[in-house]
């Protein structure tokens, strides 16, 4: 049978109670018996030593004949419930009043004799003549006879009479009633148990249920939620544990979307790689097919521009490879920082030479707008130059003729270098935005849109602790970063 924690703990502590309450009802009647002992003993204390003083029980030949017995039958009459016993100096039993098949012992311990009359802490308990292992209360006093020790009185104050009709009277009455008070106690904390339980397990019930409803497609926890659960008292284990679920499930709510949208930018990326891969793939084959099929028929100069035109394709082909096995490498981690300290205005100049034959063919305008005093950076060069490349390649390519592509740099404080790059070309739509460097690309589209080579620099940026940025601008696109002087300033 399957219990909840509620019905479990109820068990538990029930059964806890019962060990509780029995354990409380042996202590108080063995506390009760005690108190009695101690009582007993401490009124009749000296009853022995008034025997002793007003008795004559010995003399120097030992005990006299008959003297227990008188005295035991007087002091039957006055109190039943207390027997008398003369000792030797060893606790051998000298003289008693009983039958002898009554007698189970024929000596008793001194050691309770002698710490009794030293004072010791009542209750003190002596053996009991007529058990074979049994104790009792007692009071003793030591027998002298012309100055000399004979032995002791020895007077068991609660005899086997008292004990049958106490324990009659405790069966009947004082352990009923004790009972009964501890059962009505234990009853009232078994309820004021499970009420409470009941209350402590309800936040945990709660939550057990979130957990079942919890759906990791379900819109994250609402802002009111959250703070309402933060706002508990945060020594609640229970509370806590509700808080940390709350976020968790925030954060996998995020991460599982987050996944879904990366998964989603992967499909479509690969269906625009695809696409842009087929065209110049068709173009190949149908410029190699045609060459196959009238290689008699062309003429030299046909040939040489089908060639043209198919080596042309092969290279797109061949650089939008390279440019997702980058992009790869960058997102997956496989490439680590080289940082040295270097001029970046030389290093831009050194990039416009790749493109000034480029820029020349479509009348563009290649531009530096370096401010005095630029410091050197503190950066990987090979990565840096290629997200130079990237910038001004895609800003060549989406301006038209007669446009200006410029690259500004700036000293940025004491420790970073501020990068712009803006061309005049068409921009980029206001809709397109929002995850331009993180949305599926289009390279072949008649609109501007993020791409391969933007992911790479910003893929880059990254790795040197720097955020690549699109800014405003009255015609064409104006991207931005900050790269580091200073080698405390170097990403990990």
């Amino acid at each position: 049978m399957k219990l909840t924690l509620t019905q479990r703990l109820s068990i538990v502590f029930a059964l806890l109670l019962l060990i509780c309450s029995g354990t409380s009802a042996w202590l108080q009647l063995r506390s009760n018996d005690m108190h009695e002992q101690e009582v007993v003993q401490g009124v009749s204390r000296g009853l022995a030593e008034h025997i002793a003083s007003r008795t004559q029980l010995m003399d120097e030949q030992g005990p006299m004949p008959g003297a227990v017995q008188r005295l035991f039958g007087q002091l039957m009459m006055v109190n039943p419930s207390v027997e008398v016993y003369l000792l030797d100096t060893e606790g051998r039993i000298l003289e008693h009043a009983l039958g002898p098949e009554l007698l189970k012992r024929d000596s008793v311990d001194l050691a309770p004799i002698h710490r009794l009359l030293r004072g010791d802490m009542l209750p003190i308990l002596g053996d009991d003549p007529r058990s074979a292992d049994g104790r009792k209360v007692f009071s003793v006093a030591p027998l002298i006879v012309n100055g000399h020790d004979k032995g002791y009185i020895y007077v068991v104050l609660l005899s086997e009479a008292h004990d049958r009709f106490a324990a009659r009277g405790i069966t009947d009455a004082a352990l009923m009633t004790t009972l009964w008070s501890i059962a009505l106690v234990a009853l009232l904390c078994l309820i004021a148990g499970l009420i409470a339980f009941t209350w402590i397990t309800r936040p945990l019930r709660t939550l057990t249920e979130e957990v079942r409803r919890f759906d990791i497609d379900a819109e994250p926890v609402a802002p009111v939620a959250k703070e309402k659960k933060t706002s508990r008292n945060d020594n609640d284990e229970i509370a806590v544990l509700d808080s940390a679920f709350t976020q968790m499930m925030a954060r996998l709510s995020e991460q599982w979307r987050r996944l879904r949208r990366q998964d989603q930018e992967r499909r479509e990326m690969i269906a625009n790689v695809s696409h842009d891969l087929r065209t110049p793939l068709a173009s190949i084959h149908g410029y190699l097919e045609t060459l196959l099929l009238k290689d008699v028929s062309l003429t030299q100069e046909e040939r040489r521009r089908y060639l043209g035109i198919a080596l042309d394709q092969s290279s797109k082909v061949g650089a939008l490879a390279r440019s997702l096995f980058e992009l790869v490498r960058l997102e997956q981690g496989f490439i680590r920082l080289e940082p040295e300290t270097f001029s970046l205005t030389d290093l831009v100049q050194d990039v416009f030479q790749k493109f000034e034959l480029t820029a020349e063919t479509k009348h563009i305008a290649l531009n530096a707008a370096f401010s005095p005093n630029v410091p050197p950076v503190h950066a990987d060069l090979a990565l840096i130059e290629r997200a130079l490349t990237n910038l001004i390649d895609n800003a060549i390519r989406h301006t038209p003729e007669g446009g200006e592509v410029e690259v500004a740099i700036v000293p940025d404080g004491d420790d970073a270098v501020h990068v712009t790059v803006r061309d005049t070309g068409s921009g980029i739509p206001a809709e397109l935005r929002d995850g331009l460097f993180e949305r599926p690309f289009n390279i072949s589209g008649a609109r501007r849109e993020g791409g391969l080579g933007l992911r790479i620099v910003y893929r880059i940026l990254q790795l040197h602790g720097s955020v690549l940025r699109l800014l405003d601008s009255e015609q064409g696109a104006m991207f931005e970063f900050q790269l580091p002087t200073r080698k405390d300033r170097d990403a990990s």
